[in-house]
Parts: C-alpha cells; structure tokens; sequence
C-alpha cells in the first residue's frame, strides 16, 4: 500500500545517515504510485496538498531531513511540478510553523498572502506553514529548508505574518551571510560532531531573523530611533540576565530612561520589559537542560544560576511556556523524543 511505503519512509532513517537524520525518496516506487505517496508524506510533513505535475513527466522527490534542537534542516530535490497548501486547519501541532527556503538551483516560486517571490541560487524566502501557499518549479529544483516552530519566530520579529513570500537575496548583505551559514551547514553536516552541529541551530536562528528584519515592510518598521535605544536596552537586560535582583528599575538607571518609557518600547514587540526578561532566562535555563557539553546538572543550579531565587515559580514558568516541567524537558530531550510547544 501507498500509505505503509510512505510510514515506513517516515519512520525508518537510512544507514548512511547520521541518527538525526531521515531520508524520504520515490526513487523505489512504480512511477504511477509516486504522486500519492509524496501527497502522504507532505500530509504528515506540513499538511494537506495537491500536487500538480505534467502528464509527461515522472515524479522524482528526495528530502533528507535533519533534527536541529527546535528547527529542523531539510534538502529537497525535486522534478518539474506544484505543490499546493490546500485552505484546511493543520492535522497536527507540529505543522504550526515557519518555513525557511534557501533556493540551490533550478527554476523556482513561492505564493502567499498575496506577493509572489521568485528566487535565485541562494536567495531566501519565508512562508506560513499553516495558510494557503503554492510552490511551483518548472524544471528539476534543489532547495532547503528550515522549519521554525511559530513560537521562536513570532518572539523575534511580532509581526512575522507580514514577512512570508518577501524576496531576500542571497548575493549581498546580510541575506548572503545567512544564505551562505545555512548552506554551508548543510554540506558539512555529516563532518560535525553532534554536539557542534546542534550548537549551530541557534546561529542560524539569529541570521535568519537579522536577514528577514533587513526586508522588513515600511509600514513596519520602528524609528530607527526606537529601534537603536531597544536594542540597547536588550543588550544591557543580557548582561544582567544572571543578576537576580534585575528590575525594571535596574534596567532605568541603567539606560538612563523610564520604566514607562521601556515598556511602551517593547509593547511595540506585544511584550513588556519583564516579560521579556522571563522568557530570555527560561529560554537559557532550556538550552542548559540539555546541553551536551554540561550534562547531569542540577535543575536547581541552572535555574538559580539564571536569575530565579524561587524554584518553584521557575518551574511553573517553565511549565506554562514549554508545557511540561524541567526534569521532563530533559528526560524527554535525552531519550531522543520530539517535544512539540
């Protein structure tokens, strides 16, 4: 059956690839079977779809997909064809998300919320993973891509809705630095060591953020007033982040500006200063659960070690935010599972 090739796809990782790794091809299937298995597997992936292909060609697709902490890190390959995101809620938590496309070759373009975006070798693009999109390429296309739960996009950059199909291009600028960090990651993924290529994820993170902020819409963007003292502000709240008694009266003195003053800033953001605040420790107490590099720390350390005095209160926070407690985080995590937030 189509349905059992495409789960055993889905569940079995090829030998030759790192454990994180999984690897998708119709390259075993009858050609009159491989259109609906690709329709299963991109159910499961990202949502219902519909494929479009000429009648003349056969359908080849081969992704290769890589566990990235949060994110995950795809390359596809695929013939002459449309893939289209049909109106429908997502089936599943995980498909509430961004995605990434650094373009590799080909002939290839994306559709949603209206723009069009047609990219170039190394150009990027961002699309809502749960709306209504069309991918269209006219010839054999390469393509990766990284998938970004909403949650991590939508504290970065508040008003991300606005920011799918934009043109990014990946000559110059800061497209050119992410374009080039994430592609180069990619070719060298099976040289790194875990550890460092689960270091990279974040870095990534922060490229493409900087390179989808770089084409912001005008009506958009802050002052570039508002922008530069936010900034600082941030940069001071990072130095501090460890100092428990971190206030928004601290952070006053600190930046010579008022608390009221602070907090219309980051509204802004649909946030406030300690909001803020919180989720910047919660999100280092995160990573410090599960850090390679430190393993077997106590709880308590890492949170005290992060600016909470009160365990208590930062494992309700941590519960409220990532929905389970720090020790099931990290018992979860180590046993290789997917936590879906």
């Amino acid at each position: 059956m189509k349905t059992d090739n495409a789960t055993a796809f889905a569940e079995n990782a090829a030998a030759d690839l790192p454990a994180q790794a999984r690897k998708y091809s119709t390259a075993d299937l009858p050609p009159n079977e491989r259109r609906d298995w690709l329709c299963e597997v991109l159910r499961w992936e990202y949502g219902k779809v519909d494929i479009s292909v000429d009648a003349s060609s056969d359908v080849f697709t081969e992704m290769t997909d890589y566990s990235w902490n949060e994110l995950r890190l795809s390359s596809y390959r695929s013939s002459q064809m449309a893939v289209q995101r049909l109106r429908c809620e997502p089936e599943l938590s995980s498909q509430d998300m961004y995605l990434a496309h650094i373009h590799l070759s080909g002939d290839y373009r994306l559709q949603q919320n209206g723009r069009e975006a047609a990219l170039q070798p190394g150009d990027i693009t961002l699309l809502d993973g749960t709306l209504h999109n069309r991918l269209s390429c006219s010839q054999h296309v390469s393509v990766l891509a990284i998938r970004v739960p909403r949650r991590l996009l939508k504290e970065r950059i508040p008003s991300i809705e606005h920011y799918t199909a934009l043109h990014i291009p990946g000559h110059a600028g800061i497209g050119a630095v992410a374009s080039n960090f994430i592609r180069s990651t990619f070719s060298q993924v099976d040289q790194l060591s875990a550890p460092a290529f689960s270091a990279l994820s974040e870095h990534a993170l922060d490229l493409l953020t900087m390179a989808l902020v770089s084409e912001r819409p005008a009506r958009y963007h802050l002052s570039k007033s508002h922008t530069f003292t936010l900034n600082q502000i941030k940069a001071f709240v990072g130095r501090h982040l460890a100092d428990a008694t971190l206030n928004p009266a601290m952070v006053s003195a600190g930046v010579g500006l008022s608390s009221r003053h602070i907090n219309s800033l980051f509204k802004e953001e649909d946030t406030s200063l300690m909001r803020y605040i919180w989720q910047r420790r919660l999100e280092n107490c995160r990573k410090e659960l599960v850090n390679p590099m430190h393993p077997g720390q106590r709880i308590s350390d890492i949170a005290f070690r992060w600016g909470f005095n009160d365990l208590s209160h930062f494992s309700r926070l941590f519960k409220e935010r990532y929905g389970c407690s720090p020790k099931e985080y990290r018992a979860i995590k180590e046993a290789g599972g997917l936590l879906v937030m």
